[in-house]
């Protein structure tokens, strides 16, 4: 049977700590000079309907290391749902290809490519959910020793897509998440509910300081996402407050870890001092979505015998 990504829990745990453990093992061998070749012959169709850098030269560079061939489908390519029904493009595209990502607006675009693809579907950003950042996220986290269960995570900002695949994770790991934002900005209540049904220890609050006290991690995201642009002047104004800056960085525990998905608006989410500071990792999570993503294809593939 055919495995998809288009949600973090659509993983187990002791699957993605298995996902964890095969990044490290791509990464230190592509490091060695000897990267796996376990895509040999495959290929990848990349459906975005949003811009891209990190997301999309990520997973290019990912299925060549692995020895496959990815395909970049733009916007004005296919027009999905317009020149042709996403059903029959996931038909078409399954014929041909191996794998599928897709970076879509609407989570149910995605959700409707899966269920009428043959072949393994990945969620390469939606609305609603970004599950492969947060993977990479928590593998860059297992890399920096933190065990996951013990953590507490402040995130601070828009109740976002990321806010929604870290509550995804605080379900399937078990840590504190605290999420500081504006109200009438807060994660989807349906998500929150299910998550917190799921065991997740989830805080709402608008207070960046509460979120942050004592909190191992410090997280943060742009106040706009893509398709908000005609909002972001009235975000500013309602944002202006919520920054990771020193006074933030300063409740939280000594050893904290600064995140960001970028990219940065530096001077609005986060200061250009605590984004170069040595407590940030935000360019270690940067690169870990190649080598996370690689094992990710790799698993799927195996998983689903394709």
């Amino acid at each position: 049977m055919k495995r998809d990504l288009l949600r973090l829990v659509d993983l187990a745990r002791d699957e993605c700590t298995a996902l964890f453990a095969l990044a490290a093992e791509i990464k230190a061998a592509l490091r060695s000079g000897k990267p796996e070749h376990l895509l040999a012959g495959k290929t990848l169709a990349m459906i975005f309907e949003k811009p891209s850098l990190r997301t999309r030269v990520s997973f290019e560079t990912g299925m060549f290391q692995l020895g496959g061939h990815a395909i970049y489908l733009a916007p004005w390519d296919i027009r999905l749902g317009e020149r042709e029904s996403v059903a029959d493009v996931a038909r078409n595209l399954a014929r041909v290809v191996d794998m599928i990502v897709a970076r879509t607006f609407r989570h149910e675009v995605l959700v409707e490519l899966a269920a009428h693809a043959t072949v393994p579907v990945i969620n390469g950003l939606t609305d609603l959910h970004h599950p492969c950042q947060v993977l990479a996220d928590l593998f860059t986290l297992v890399e920096q020793r933190r065990r996951l269960d013990d953590i507490r995570v402040a995130f601070v900002g828009d109740g976002n897509n990321l806010v929604h695949s870290w509550m995804e994770a605080a379900a399937v790991f078990r840590f504190t998440l605290a999420v500081a934002c504006p109200a009438g900005y807060e994660p989807d209540a349906a998500l929150l509910a299910d998550c917190r049904a799921r065991g997740a220890r989830i805080e709402i609050t608008r207070s960046v300081i509460d979120a942050a006290r004592g909190a191992d991690v410090l997280y943060t995201d742009v106040w706009t996402s893509m398709g908000q642009e005609d909002e972001a002047a009235e975000r500013r104004a309602h944002f202006k407050d919520y920054q990771i800056n020193d006074e933030a960085l300063r409740h939280a525990a000594k050893d904290a870890l600064v995140m960001h998905c970028l990219p940065a608006h530096r001077g609005e989410e986060i200061t250009d001092a605590v984004i170069e500071s040595r407590q940030s990792i935000v360019f270690d999570q940067a690169e870990n979505r190649l080598h996370l993503q690689k094992a990710l294809m790799a698993w799927l593939a195996r998983e689903s015998g394709t």
